[in-house]
């Protein structure tokens, strides 16, 4: 396997697909690099050198105690940058993965980046404030650690089967597929890394990050997911990237790369050629 290791020890996997002009992807919470494969397949057929990693403590990277958090993860996808010496990178985030490239320009900068793209990203910030009225209460991440404590494996049947594919919605053409792949990243992942990280994509505010991007950034967004609302996240991030473009997808799902995989690739790929 493709690794590499960061300053603490972490082992990181990663796969690197194609050659051409570099794009880089950041996977969900609680998926890996395989959730990108459709994007990847794509684009490495149109040119494109595609690098995707598995978070620490998800997929096939090692899984510390320690480092769940999104400056941590920021660092390791700044690790793997430099450990690969990429130029030019477009950087590509789905939810958790969003707010991982936000905070990676956030601390990093953009020399080694020239685009970024947010696809259901978790930014500015998914937990209810008086700052952020319109997210989401405390008590629904607090139910959502719970579950996840009481049987991990279940809750990830029970997202994967309802609202993060938008299955629960009435005439879905419903994908057990999609179900057993998202079920099956989700059980490879640490249990004490996928805990620790919902704390990281809900309560984490990237909103200085947001204003640091200096790079044509295209924001991707369902106006249907139910795991990220569109309201408390791309509306508002939208207006903080300067010059960033917000392409919203009527009735779209929290999983663009999956229930809107054909328009998702040319999207990017136009944007990528833009």
């Amino acid at each position: 396997m493709s690794t590499i290791t960061t300053p603490d020890g972490t082992q990181i996997y990663y796969k690197d697909w194609g050659s051409g002009p570099v794009v880089v992807f950041s996977h969900g919470w609680p998926l890996s690099s395989d959730a990108w494969e459709s994007q990847m397949l794509f684009l490495a057929s149109h040119g494109y050198r595609c690098i995707a990693h598995d978070r620490r403590g998800h997929g096939r990277s090692s899984q510390p105690w320690h480092g769940n958090e999104m400056d941590t993860y920021a660092d390791d996808l700044a690790a793997l940058l430099d450990t690969l010496d990429i130029q030019g990178a477009t950087l590509i985030g789905h939810s958790t993965g969003g707010g991982e490239v936000t905070r990676y320009i956030g601390r990093h900068g953009t020399a080694r980046v020239a685009k970024a793209v947010l696809v259901g990203a978790v930014p500015p910030v998914m937990v209810k404030t008086e700052a952020n009225p319109g997210g989401l209460p405390q008590e629904f991440f607090d139910g959502l650690r719970a579950a996840h404590l009481a049987d991990r494996s279940q809750l990830y049947k029970d997202l994967a089967s309802g609202p993060f594919f938008g299955f629960n919605r009435p005439g879905a053409k419903v994908s057990q597929g999609m179900i057993d792949s998202f079920w099956m990243q989700g059980v490879m992942a640490g249990a004490k890394n996928t805990y620790d990280c919902i704390k990281a994509f809900s309560e984490t505010d990237f909103t200085e990050d947001l204003k640091k991007f200096d790079v044509p950034t295209l924001i991707v967004h369902g106006d249907d997911d139910q795991i990220v609302p569109i309201g408390a996240s791309a509306m508002i991030s939208s207006t903080l990237v300067p010059g960033a473009v917000l392409k919203i997808y009527p009735g779209g799902s929290h999983s663009l790369g999956d229930t809107s995989k054909d328009q998702l690739n040319e999207d990017l790929l136009a944007f990528l050629q833009s």
